[in-house]
């Protein structure tokens, strides 16, 4: 797959992220007392960055043609950083997002509308993928180009069905499909490896016959470089190294984070992090 990894394309993307991360904290500050999922959703900001400005064939104006790639989010406990993504592809305008949380509104729970680019509801953890492993298979047997992304997340591999779908991607092999696992290392209730450890994933992932590839997931150049390596011959997982919580320094690595809201002062301090993070 090509990829543009020219400095000029990394630099349009960071600036991406950066308006991303300032809209996830206008939403969560909005959502008062019913919080955000901040800790996910901010983990996985630069990986959507990538999907929606780099990798994605997909079209706003036109976002239900049949060759369309789709994008599942099965930890769609992140909609903070994937509704301003759809923002930035022009799905809709910013200003929708003033109603993330209200009843009524498109940008609630875990909704499914392909017309504003939400391929798949979730809320289910652990299925997604085979959902994914459906859409792809289904594409290979029409002859059809579309690709099919799942993005994941490590305390989602405590469902077994992952690890049947894992196993039947591969038998079938679906070229045509990428997961990529936003590796925080922590769970709702604390780390991933203390609540069920996964080990040595990238081993794990070879051993299930998946093209496998390490990254850091907050390194724009290397998430690019990873998609470069998408393989033409089965399945391809992409394990992205993040922190949860990430630019948040109240927020980093506690999984208390998970879902919470946002007070005005930490809201503040979140805009400073983030200006003075400005390259």
């Amino acid at each position: 797959m090509f990829v543009n990894q020219e400095k000029e394309n990394i630099d349009r993307l960071k600036g991406m992220v950066r308006r991303m991360r300032k809209m996830a904290l206008d939403m969560s500050l909005a959502a008062g007392a019913k919080g955000a999922h901040i800790g996910g959703g901010f983990s996985c900001m630069e990986i959507m960055a990538v999907l929606y400005g780099e990798i994605l064939n997909v079209d706003a104006e036109n976002p239900c043609k049949t060759e369309r790639d789709r994008l599942l989010i099965s930890k769609n406990h992140c909609t903070i950083a994937h509704f301003p993504a759809l923002v930035e592809k022009g799905y809709f305008l910013e200003e929708e997002l003033n109603s993330y949380s209200e009843n009524g509104s498109r940008l609630i729970g875990y909704p499914y509308d392909p017309s504003i680019g939400l391929e798949y509801s979730g809320g289910s953890l652990g299925m997604a993928v085979s959902v994914g492993i459906g859409q792809a298979y289904s594409a290979k047997k029409k002859g059809q180009p579309q690709r099919v992304y799942v993005l994941m997340g490590d305390g989602e591999l405590n469902e077994g069905s992952i690890w049947e779908a894992f196993m039947a991607a591969a038998q079938y092999r679906l070229d045509n499909l990428t997961a990529i696992i936003d590796r925080n290392h922590l769970c709702y209730d604390g780390g991933t490896e203390e609540i069920m450890a996964v080990d040595d994933l990238p081993a794990k992932m070879r051993a299930f016959n998946w093209h496998t590839i390490t990254c850091d997931g907050h390194d724009i150049s290397d998430l690019l470089r990873a998609f470069s390596e998408i393989s033409d011959d089965g399945p391809t997982i992409i394990i992205a190294d993040t922190v949860k919580g990430k630019g948040l320094s109240f927020a980093e690595g506690r999984p208390e984070w998970h879902q919470k809201a946002i007070t005005k002062e930490q809201y503040d301090l979140a805009l400073r992090e983030l200006m003075e993070g400005v390259e």
